[in-house]
């Protein structure tokens, strides 16, 4: 059992890093967290050049333009934000293959007919790929600190600040590729799961948000607490135990997916008899 783990942790790795996967992963989730704070700079500037616009409208927009360029956290919370939530999307495509796409194509058939266990062929994927997607959801914080400092005249964020909202963005991240992996894996459907998983993370973050429900100990508002501690520089102790309890419960999540992926597994029976893979 240890050598079919270690190969398919072999086959996850080079499914992600010897194809272009995690090229493109890396320069859309780190490209996106660099564009944000260049993007809501170059906003203010575009308002501030049609101020007098503005001003016969009776509008006056010269607070929101010197807020939009001034703050370092204002470019790190939305980079943040957009990568638990853009990066989301773009993580669950690239992946789709890996996520169950491959039963769909029969790839596993032989493999499981010779003695591939389940849990083989699904303990690596809750690793390599939720592993992945948190590295780079950090990478991607500091990436967005370090272009906000040189494009924002203010630099009111921290290292632990930042690192902390990279976690919380990464945990996101990790949340819904496990989702993914569940879903796609127990169903044989990749494209549904990640519809699916998709769809969540786009609606129910907002209507939480919509709803008045608590950031802490939700997952799905995840996206929302990476942005919104930047912005608290003296959290206090109660609010960073909070934080923590809502990161260990998420993980909670995570391993509960793994056993419910392991058991939809357990639970296949597959028949080679006719045309079509019956799962």
């Amino acid at each position: 059992m240890k050598l079919q783990t270690k190969a398919s942790f072999k086959k996850e790795y080079m499914a992600l890093f010897h194809t272009k996967k995690f090229m493109v992963l890396a320069l859309v989730i780190i490209g996106l967290s660099m564009l944000n704070p260049l993007m809501i700079v170059g906003l203010g500037n575009l308002m501030d050049s049609f101020s007098e616009v503005y001003d016969q409208l009776g509008v006056d927009v010269s607070e929101l333009s010197s807020a939009l360029g001034s703050s370092v956290s204002t470019g790190v919370s939305q980079a943040v934000m957009d990568t638990a939530q853009t990066g989301v999307i773009v993580f669950l495509l690239v992946i789709n293959s890996n996520a169950g796409g491959e039963q769909k194509k029969r790839s596993i058939i032989i493999p499981s007919s010779s003695g591939l266990r389940s849990f083989s062929y699904i303990f690596p994927k809750f690793i390599v790929y939720p592993l992945v997607a948190f590295v780079l959801a950090i990478i991607s914080a500091f990436a967005a600190w370090g272009i906000s400092s040189l494009v924002y005249s203010y630099n009111d964020v921290y290292f632990w600040g930042v690192l902390l909202a990279g976690v919380l963005s990464g945990v996101c991240l990790m949340f819904y590729v496990c989702a993914h992996i569940t879903i796609g894996t127990a169903t044989g459907k990749a494209g549904m799961s990640a519809t699916i998983c998709i769809i969540a993370s786009v609606l129910l973050p907002n209507l939480f948000a919509i709803f008045g429900e608590g950031l802490v100990y939700n997952p799905f508002t995840l996206n929302i607490l990476a942005g919104t501690v930047i912005f608290n520089s003296g959290l206090s102790a109660t609010y960073m135990l909070e934080v923590m309890a809502t990161v260990l419960f998420t993980l909670a999540i995570m391993a509960i997916l793994h056993f419910l992926a392991l058991f939809a597994q357990n639970a296949k029976r597959i028949d080679n008899s006719g045309n079509e893979i019956s799962i």
